[in-house]
């Protein structure tokens, strides 16, 4: 587990990059990797937004085998990061949980309320209309016709 973590916070993006999409790739897929979620969940709220974003990409391919429901110890400190202090981490973040509202119903409420009350004030006005269009859009995902 060490060792994952180790490989997806290593200093050559490229490599940890590669490897996350290798990740995702395989989740969509089989549930090998889902052994490891919480070393991804303990990810969450690491220094560098690019390996949060690779964290909050893996559990959300991963969502779909969580048979054993560790989301449910992890999903608020998933959903802070819709107001993650980088505007491309809470995109990641936004657009993510599509794929987990879809894996996981019960949670579709908690995310369109998580962003009805999200504050993007502090958003530069040129990245806040780019958030507001995927929270729609993942809003959209998840809302079923004619509701």
């Amino acid at each position: 587990m060490q060792e994952i973590i180790f490989q997806l916070t290593a200093k050559d993006d490229r490599y940890a990059c590669a490897l996350a999409d290798k990740i995702i790739a395989e989740s969509r897929e089989t549930d090998e990797w889902y052994e490891y979620f919480e070393a991804f969940a303990s990810l969450l709220n690491h220094p560098k937004s690019l390996v949060r974003n690779r964290a909050l990409c893996i559990l959300a391919a991963n969502a779909r085998w969580d048979a054993q429901d560790r989301f449910d110890a992890i999903f608020d400190a998933y959903l802070a990061h819709v107001t993650d202090e980088k505007p491309i981490t809470a995109r990641q973040c936004i657009k993510a949980l599509s794929q987990i509202g879809l894996a996981k119903p019960q949670y579709i409420p908690k995310i369109k309320a998580c962003f009805r009350s999200a504050d993007l004030s502090k958003y530069k006005d040129s990245m806040r209309p780019l958030i507001e269009k995927d929270m729609a859009e993942t809003e959209r995902i998840l809302t079923a016709p004619g509701e």
